[in-house]
C-alpha cells in the first residue's frame, strides 16, 4: 500500500482501557476474570495508531498525564506514530470494558476524566492550529474532558478554517451538533447518533441515506454512518453507497469505529474516491471486530477483507 499524507489526530481525553474477559457476565454475582489487559487509549490516539498500522503517516496531539505517560508513549513509539502533548498533573481516567465470551458482547464503564480549564484549552487550540499547518487532514475525535465547552470542536474547526487541511469530526451529542455547523469535511455518526441529530427513527437504508444528506445540507461534506450488524452507509452531495456487513467472527466491537475513521481518512488522503475509501473503512472496521483489545488489526487481515467488501449505490 502506498504511503499516505500526514494526518494529525486530536485526543483531548486519553484513557487507560482495562479490558477483561469473562465466560458469561453475571450481574449482581461473582464473575471470574479469564483474561485481563491494560492499553493506552482514547479515540484520537486509537485513530492515529490505526493509521500508522495501515502504513500511513500519523501524529497524535492532546492532553497527557505525566504519571501515566509511559504507557501511552510506548504504544505510540511501537506503532511509529509521532506525538506532541500538553502535560497535565492529573490522573488519567480508566475505562473498564468487560467482554462476555458467551455472547461476544462488550459492556463498557467509562470514566469522564478530569476537568480542563480555559487556559489549558487555549494552549491546546494553539497547538492544534500549529500542527494543522503541516497536516493534510486533521481528525477531531472522542469525548472531551469535563468543563470543556460543548462547542470546543466547533471552535477548533473555525480556528483552522484558513489552513489547507481537511477536517474530520467523530463525536456525539452536543459537540457533534455544534461541530457540523462549523463545516467539517467528514463526520462519522452511528445510527443512534444520526437519529438523535435528525429527531426520528431511521428504519431502513434509504432513510439513513436521506438523514445523512440532511447533515450535508447542514454543513458536512461527507457523512459515513456505521450501522453495526446492519453494515454501513456513506454519502456526499452527489452519490451514496451501502455496504452490507461482512461474514466474520466478531470477537469484540471495541475500536471498530476508530478503525473505520482511520481507514476512511487514509483512503481519502491518498486520493481515493468515495466508494473506494468507504470500502477501506468497512474492511478495517471489520478486521478490528475480529481482534480483542485496542491494538489495530494487521495489514494482512485488512487487505484480505478489503477484497470481500461489496458496495451498492443507493
Amino acid at each position: 500500500m502506498e504511503r499516505f499524507a500526514l494526518i494529525t489526530t486530536v485526543c483531548l481525553n486519553p484513557s487507560i482501557d482495562h479490558m477483561i474477559a469473562v465466560d458469561s457476565l453475571v450481574c449482581g454475582g461473582l464473575n471470574r476474570v479469564r483474561d485481563s489487559r491494560y492499553d493506552a487509549g482514547g479515540k484520537g490516539l486509537n485513530v492515529a495508531v490505526a493509521i500508522s498500522a495501515l502504513g500511513g503517516e500519523a501524529e497524535c496531539v492532546g492532553f497527557m498525564d505525566r504519571e501515566n505517560a509511559r504507557l501511552f508513549e510506548t504504544r505510540l513509539r511501537k506503532s511509529g506514530t509521532a506525538y506532541d502533548f500538553i502535560w497535565r498533573d492529573v490522573p488519567t481516567r480508566t475505562n473498564l470494558k468487560v467482554f462476555d465470551r458467551s455472547c461476544g458482547v462488550v459492556t463498557e464503564f467509562n470514566e469522564s476524566g478530569r476537568a480542563v480549564g480555559e487556559e489549558e484549552l487555549a494552549r491546546m487550540t494553539e497547538l492544534i492550529v500549529h500542527r494543522a499547518r503541516h497536516a493534510d487532514v486533521l481528525v477531531l475525535s472522542g469525548s472531551m474532558p469535563p468543563a470543556c465547552p460543548a462547542d470546543y470542536y466547533a471552535r477548533v474547526l473555525r480556528a483552522v478554517a484558513g489552513e489547507s487541511c481537511r477536517c474530520v469530526l467523530d463525536a456525539d451529542g452536543a459537540p457533534l451538533a455544534e461541530g457540523i455547523a462549523a463545516r467539517p469535511w467528514l463526520i462519522k455518526p452511528n445510527r443512534a447518533e444520526l437519529e438523535a441529530l435528525t429527531g426520528r427513527t431511521l428504519g431502513d437504508i434509504p432513510a439513513v441515506r436521506d438523514a445523512a444528506r440532511e447533515l450535508i445540507a447542514g454543513g458536512a461534506t461527507v457523512v459515513a454512518v456505521s450501522l453495526g450488524g446492519d453494515g454501513a452507509v456513506i454519502a456526499d452531495a452527489r452519490e451514496a453507497f451501502f455496504a452490507p456487513p461482512l461474514k466474520i467472527e466478531v470477537r469484540s466491537t471495541v475500536g471498530a469505529g476508530d478503525a473505520m475513521v482511520a481507514a476512511l481518512t487514509s483512503g481519502f488522503a491518498a486520493g481515493k474516491g468515495l466508494e473506494e475509501a468507504f470500502r477501506m473503512g468497512v474492511a478495517n472496521a471489520s478486521a478490528m471486530c475480529m481482534t480483542e483489545g485496542s491494538e489495530p488489526p494487521g495489514r494482512e487481515n485488512f487487505e484480505t477483507l478489503l477484497q470481500t467488501v461489496q458496495t451498492e449505490r443507493i
